[in-house]
């Protein structure tokens, strides 16, 4: 600040004459002594690119699996939905700079090297979408170019046998008031994953009427490209235009074969199905900002994007029955084209000295146009059943906000927002009625900073938030997805239009304790009342069984989470040169149209922690790490009679650093050492028996290494 009116009363010394390199020196230092996670009065979890890089993962979700709080569903090394507090079914947002991540988009598209930092929200503020119940990621992609860089990363990996490769390379450099940066890489993989379903039944004595084994086999291979092409243009002191591109490109070539051993009881529908699946998908995303620095330290912030994404799927399978004999031929064309429109603006200005107030908008418009095309062949009469499905559907976004910070005293600071949140989606095809759902939410938020007197180590965190979770597209439409062996534990799927949004009061509190050097331990609890949860039912409708999304009444969850992060050296001087860090979390919930016992959320994790270490030793440029991470599962009652169980996970990932000059390194890395096999459980039971389908999936260590090169 003192800088700044400095540089503003000398207007009239030459240009010559002004010490610009000391000014801008005062600045960067600034910058980068600010903690955002200790000095934010919104709550906060910073993770750098260094901490993203550290472990050579080649997707986002290996990355945030290790994170406070954050768990990963799915098997293990494969990847899956990522969730806070436990939560799976979309609780969780997932931002991209700032924004709803488009449709078409998934995180494992972008590679670790592209993104400048991940910030974790535990509790949600009024500038982002209050679709956060559990809490949002912010991925935030690399903008500021500081200076030239060339690097290029060449790696390769083996996973069960089979052989992949990558590349990815950043390109950045600045003239005068122009800047850009060029990210991009090129994957291509192999991959194997075979399983085993088997399929128990018992009548209403509770004796054994069924028993089936499939053996599955999935095998195939995909190659993805994507490019982050972005350009900086200083139009003068604190005015700044940026544009921001992404492009992705995949490629997917899959077999999957099933064979159902029938053991005891009658037989499926079909025993064995051959499956090739064909895929290729296409997504760019382009972002053009605008930051204005305006008169008495007022801020304007101007977005406008647009995003494109196509996929194409074709899909011949052959069903058999029992004996070996081909009873069906299929074949499924599919498409899906998603088009959309993001506009937003901010204007920040102080009040007074410690007060600053912020108002802005946010709107998104996005069209999704589908058809899935069905054709049959069979020699059996009446077997073959051809379908068309096409729809459009269309989803317009509003919102309005404004919030309020406020720094009372130097140890005491508030933050209060209020946002209003508007989605219509419309939908019209073949085989349902239109639809039209509309919902709005109105969202106080309050946070607040309190450290404590007398140390300057410790504060208190508190917020209260209002936030909600509304239905997807794919849940609202009414038209139905046709299950191979039609089943309570294998039901066809089918949306539901008179969805409603869930609704979340939220309370987080949380205490903190920052150590010389970089270390902390934090404590932290949650409290969630949700109304209106979804959930799925499963029902028998004409002779087949159905699944839909429904809401059922509320549900109320609650956690508590733990972290610690311990460089030995803030406490002796004289130690090994090594990092601990650890976390803990526990989540409970009830449902109350559920009864017990383990009447919690789908897909909740009751427990999950991680432990790491990295050790860099001084006696040669080597960094030796490793983190090992814990999923518990366990038994869930989704309904009145529908159960699911899932094995605890046990993750291991090793990696070392060795430095082979000052622009070159190796880095090998060895991840799911443990290569546990994955378990979990679908039941349906009522009075007149139940059946269960039990899914075991092996899994494999992968062994990768990159090449780290700078020019």
């Amino acid at each position: 600040m003192v800088a700044a009116q400095a540089a503003g009363q000398q207007g009239a010394v030459p240009a010559e004459q002004v010490p610009a390199p000391i000014q801008k020196v005062e600045i960067k230092g600034a910058a980068a002594s600010y903690d955002a996670r200790r000095n934010d009065t919104a709550t906060k979890i910073v993770v750098s690119q260094e901490e993203i890089l550290r472990n050579g993962d080649t997707t986002i979700g290996e990355v945030l699996k290790r994170l406070p709080g954050v768990t990963v569903g799915g098997v293990q090394g494969r990847g899956g939905d990522i969730r806070m507090r436990g939560l799976g079914s979309g609780y969780t947002q997932i931002l991209l700079n700032g924004e709803p991540s488009p449709a078409g988009f998934s995180l494992d598209s972008l590679s670790p090297d592209m993104i400048e930092r991940i910030e974790i929200m535990r509790a949600a503020t009024a500038e982002y979408s209050t679709q956060a119940i559990a809490g949002a990621i912010n991925i935030v992609l690399k903008r500021t170019i500081v200076t030239a860089q060339r690097e290029v990363k060449a790696g390769a990996q083996e996973d069960n046998g089979n052989y992949g490769t990558n590349i990815n390379f950043q390109l950045a450099d600045r003239k005068g008031p122009l800047s850009y940066a060029v990210g991009g890489g090129i994957t291509y993989a192999r991959f194997e994953r075979p399983s085993e379903v088997v399929t128990e039944g018992g009548n209403a004595a509770g004796a054994p009427i069924l028993l089936r084994r499939a053996d599955q086999q999935n095998r195939g291979h995909f190659e993805a490209f994507n490019l982050s092409p972005r350009i900086n243009w200083t139009l003068g002191p604190g005015d700044v235009i940026t544009s921001q591109n992404f492009i992705n490109v995949n490629r997917f070539r899959g077999d999957n074969t099933e064979k159902v051993h029938t053991l005891l009881g009658a037989a499926p529908r079909y025993s064995a199905t051959n499956v090739a699946i064909e895929s290729d998908s296409a997504l760019f995303r382009s972002d053009l900002s605008w930051t204005r620095k305006l008169a008495q330290g007022a801020k304007l912030d101007m977005k406008a994007g647009v995003n494109y994404s196509q996929r194409d799927t074709r899909a011949p399978s052959r069903q058999f029955d029992a004996a070996g004999k081909q009873v069906l031929e299929r074949l499924i064309t599919s498409s899906a084209v998603d088009k959309g429109l993001t506009a937003s603006g901010k204007y920040a200005t102080p009040i007074f000295e410690g007060h600053a107030l912020a108002a802005g908008w946010d709107a998104g418009y996005s069209k999704r146009d589908e058809d899935r095309i069905q054709r049959e062949t069979s020699p059996v009469p009446g077997v073959a059943k051809d379908l068309d499905q096409v729809f459009a559907a269309n989803v317009t976004r509003l919102a309005l906000f404004a919030q309020d910070e406020w720094t009372v005293t130097p140890r005491w600071s508030v933050y209060a927002g209020l946002r209003w949140e508007g989605i219509e989606t419309r939908s019209s095809g073949a085989g349902y009625a239109p639809v039209d759902n509309k919902s709005s939410v109105w969202s106080p938020l309050f946070q607040t900073l309190w450290k404590i007197p007398g140390s300057k180590s410790d504060q208190v965190r508190l917020g209260l938030t209002r936030t909600y979770k509304a239905p997807g597209v794919g849940s609202l439409i009414p038209r139905r997805f046709s299950s191979n062996n039609n089943s309570q534990t294998s039901p066809d799927q089918q949306g539901n239009p008179l969805l409603k949004p869930e609704l979340a009061w939220g309370l987080d509190l949380a205490y903190e304790h920052y150590l010389d050097g970089g270390g902390l331990l934090t404590a932290s609890t949650f409290v969630r009342r949700i109304d209106d949860i979804t959930r799925n039912q499963v029902s028998l409708v004409d002779g087949l069984w159905v699944s839909m999304p429904v809401n059922d009444g509320v549900a109320n969850t609650r956690g508590i989470e733990l972290e610690a992060k311990l460089p030995l050296r803030s406490l002796y001087k004289t130690a090994p040169n090594i990092d601990l860090r650890a976390n803990l979390a526990r989540n409970w919930s009830t449902l109350t149209t559920v009864p017990g016992p383990n009447n919690r959320l789908d897909q909740q994790t009751p427990f999950s922690g991680t432990v790491g270490v990295d050790y860099k030793l001084d006696s040669a440029p080597l960094t030796l790490g490793g983190s090992y991470s814990f999923q518990n599962g366990g038994p869930v009652r989704i309904s009145l009679n529908q159960y699911a169980y899932s094995v605890p996970k046990r993750s291991l990932d090793l990696y070392g650093l060795w430095k082979l000059s000052p622009k070159n390194q190796l880095r090998v890395s060895l991840a799911n050492a443990l290569h546990q096999d994955n378990l979990t459980q679908s039941r349906y039971a009522d009075p007149s028996g139940s059946l269960s389908d039990s899914t075991i999936a092996p899994t494999s260590v992968v062994l990768r290494a990159l090449l780290e090169m700078k020019f």
